[in-house]
């Protein structure tokens, strides 16, 4: 049975959005938006939707399902996308899955595969796979103390470049990527987790004295 998903995804400077047609295990990409931009995920995530949705003559009501990436990425970005997803999925009636944004990336991969993403203050989010399977993490750490052992790795070019890895195509959480991470469309979905790996910034006062 082949379903429409909308996918979205900003746990990245990437602002992803995209139409995906889902039958059984085939994925085809129906239009993709993408904005690269740090400080626009509020700004750039709705009319990058409306525009792939445009571009792949979809309405929100024809749509199945909302699958949305759920870090590890930046507190303001992911709730941005999590919420955005989560209202979607609210207003159209349809379920909404929520993935590793890591994993979106590694789909696909074969062999080894280190994938990275800036987690700023000289750090990165991290997590191992085989053959596009998650073995280790997601987690947090600077470069120099992510664990060895890959063959390649992919994700942030400047992050990937900390790495003396052959490099992967792969650079940031695709709409195609996001919607093969679900591992298993058959059961209900899990609540939507977000995978911050590290506490705000922002402290309470008096925790703070």
């Amino acid at each position: 049975m082949s379903i429409l998903v909308l996918a979205i995804d900003t746990a990245t400077p990437a602002v992803t959005a995209g139409v995906v047609r889902l039958d059984g295990d085939a994925t085809e990409l129906l239009a993709e938006q993408v904005i690269f931009d740090p400080r626009a995920h509020a700004e750039r995530l709705t009319p990058n939707i409306v525009g792939a949705l445009g571009d792949a003559e979809v309405t929100v009501g024809q749509l199945d399902a909302v699958v949305v990436g759920c870090g590890p990425g930046p507190f303001t970005g992911l709730r941005v996308g999590m919420a955005t997803a989560a209202a979607f999925g609210h207003a159209l009636g349809v379920s909404v899955r929520g993935v590793c944004s890591l994993d979106a990336i590694a789909v696909g991969t074969t062999g080894e595969v280190l994938v990275v993403t800036d987690a700023r203050r000289r750090e990165v989010y991290w997590a191992r796979y085989r053959d596009g399977v998650r073995i280790d993490g997601p987690a947090v750490n600077a470069a120099g103390d992510v664990p060895a052992g890959a063959d390649a790795v992919a994700g942030s070019p400047e992050h990937a470049a900390l790495f003396e890895l052959p490099r992967l195509a792969p650079v940031y959480p695709s709409a195609t990527g996001l919607v093969r991470a679900v591992s298993n469309w058959e059961v209900e979905p899990e609540p939507l987790v977000p995978m911050y790996l590290r506490r705000p910034d922002a402290k309470p006062q008096a925790a703070a004295r």
